[in-house]
């Protein structure tokens, strides 16, 4: 998906991290449940990313060099401040709207290396995240070299934008009051984790299918209509970060009992579910297992 070259950026929604003095400040805050959310979210163990000694500090300046379109286009982080310009924009009208949700904005920051958040120290090994605490997206753009090289996604630019609306879809779900159901700490293909991650990638299909429909003051679309070429590189990104997948590029048997995020194609099945049918089409907490 691309930006129409000459829409005007408003700029302000990323904001972007100096690199932290120091890491593992220790779980503080953080508090249980908050660690076996993103836990689950992610599918990995946060315990040597969270907690320990040490010191941490952050400061977020908003980034800069963001004004149009083009310059979404050709730099990954005007695409974030795009992307997440557009997610506002449907999130703020018809996507809030159709689910009923008093809708206000997360707060997202691109950060370098490791990071203090709401949710405790966490490093780039993470993977991008959403913090319910602080309600704020965190991400190293770092990563899409990893989705790419790594898991095997097309790794362009509505895959990487892709990676944004899902974890803005757990914003939704932490406005929705839904997003708890995944802290029961369970597991497998039909675990309320592997329902909380299809819906938030269902929520992405429905933003890619209403991108081209947010305008910049000026009456500009954002964002030009969606092709199927880059609709397959949102797919992509999608089946790259499948449990199945994971489970495979790290060399071992595929397990889905211990599956937190969903089969691949589970992934892609609820993406375009959210595409063709908007927001009211990703009630995956009430499908069947088989449905899934």
């Amino acid at each position: 998906m691309s930006f129409n070259d000459n829409a005007k950026l408003e700029g302000g929604k990323v904001s972007k991290r100096g690199r932290n003095v120091g890491i593992g400040a220790g779980v503080g805050g953080l508090g249980v449940i908050a660690v076996v959310l993103i836990g689950q979210f992610l599918g990995v163990d946060l315990s040597g990313l969270v907690g320990g000694g040490g010191s941490s500090s952050s400061s977020d300046e908003q980034i800069q060099g963001c004004e149009t379109g083009k310059d979404a286009n050709t730099n990954v982080e005007c695409r974030m401040e795009g992307a997440a310009e557009s997610l506002d924009a449907y999130w703020a009208g018809d996507g809030s709207a159709a689910l009923g949700v008093s809708y206000h904005s997360p707060a997202f920051s691109l950060f370098t290396d490791s990071t203090q958040t709401g949710c405790g120290n966490a490093t780039s090994a993470v993977g991008p995240f959403y913090c319910p605490p602080d309600e704020r997206i965190y991400l190293d753009t770092a990563f899409y070299d990893e989705l790419r090289d790594r898991f095997g996604s097309s790794g362009g630019p509505l895959a990487q934008m892709y990676v944004v609306a899902h974890e803005w879809g757990h914003h939704i779900q932490n406005l929705a009051g839904t997003l708890s159901k995944s802290q029961d700490g369970d597991t497998g293909p039909t675990s309320a984790s592997v329902r909380t991650e299809l819906q938030a990638d269902c929520f992405a299909g429905a933003w890619v299918a209403n991108a081209s429909t947010a305008k910049d003051a000026s009456g500009v679309p954002l964002l030009q209509p969606v092709t199927k070429e880059q609709i397959t590189d949102a797919l992509s990104a999608a089946a790259a970060v499948g449990d199945d997948r994971i489970q495979q590029s790290a060399g071992q048997g595929v397990n889905p009992e211990s599956w937190t995020h969903g089969s691949s194609a589970s992934r892609q099945k609820w993406f375009e579910a959210g595409f063709n049918g908007g927001p009211t089409a990703c009630d995956t907490f009430s499908a069947s297992g088989s449905a899934l």
